[in-house]
């Protein structure tokens, strides 16, 4: 497993916090979007996930975790704008991801993991949001968005078609706010913090985006896994 760690995000959605971006082993074959739609398979980051994918950019695990660590205290980061928790494919590496949240104590660090087809997952994602690392898990659409906050594991997101509301409703009811950031010029990452937060209620949706937003859309419609 390889990791870069980018200090200063480029990204507007981002803002300028430090976020990283781990090889493709890592994410899991039961990701719908892997293959259909991923917006980091395309573009610039595709080609700098690649690299780091082939190790010709990044750290080792170890030094990686020195860099979270060397951090300023407070700092809000994103892990994984492409890639996945610790871990080949559906797995998650237990002792992996203890050190990442042991490197996060003191910061506000936040991910995203695809890693729910195996049950005993959601353990390990339930402590590292307990111990204050944000682990948000991602749905495929409105369904599978309350079967994943029903597993009480941390918070959780979800894919919404192009062009959805600014709120929608679960069909259990619960609240689906849209990304500010997806509709708002002034608001990003780094001002909204939002997604970095582990308690959190309301699930958090992200219009399709990229290349391959109408294959990505296409996941939403299917029956939730």
């Amino acid at each position: 497993m390889r990791v870069h760690l980018t200090l200063k995000s480029a990204n507007v959605k981002t803002g300028p916090i430090p976020v990283s971006t781990t090889s493709s082993e890592t994410c899991p074959a039961s990701c719908p979007f892997n293959g259909s739609g991923c917006y980091a398979a395309s573009g610039p980051l595709a080609l700098h996930w690649r690299k780091v994918t082939e190790h010709e950019r990044g750290y080792e695990f170890p030094e990686f975790l020195k860099a979270i660590e060397a951090l300023p205290s407070g700092s809000l980061w994103r892990h994984n704008q492409a890639g996945d928790l610790p871990g080949a494919g559906e797995t998650i590496n237990p002792e992996q991801l203890g050190d990442l949240v042991k490197a996060n104590i003191g910061k506000k660090g936040f991910t995203y993991t695809h890693k729910t087809n195996q049950a005993e997952n959601f353990q390990w994602i339930k402590a590292a949001n307990q111990w204050g690392f944000t682990v948000n898990m991602s749905a495929n659409n409105l369904e599978h968005a309350d079967n994943l906050y029903d597993m009480q594991a941390g918070p959780v997101v979800t894919v919404l078609p192009i062009d959805s509301a600014s709120k929608t409703l679960t069909p259990k009811g619960r609240t689906v706010i849209t990304c500010p950031a997806t509709y708002k010029d002034d608001v990003n990452c780094a001002s909204c913090k939002l997604c970095a937060i582990s308690t959190r209620s309301t699930i958090i949706g992200f219009p399709v985006h990229g290349t391959g937003k109408k294959k990505a859309e296409k996941v939403f419609f299917m029956r939730a896994a």
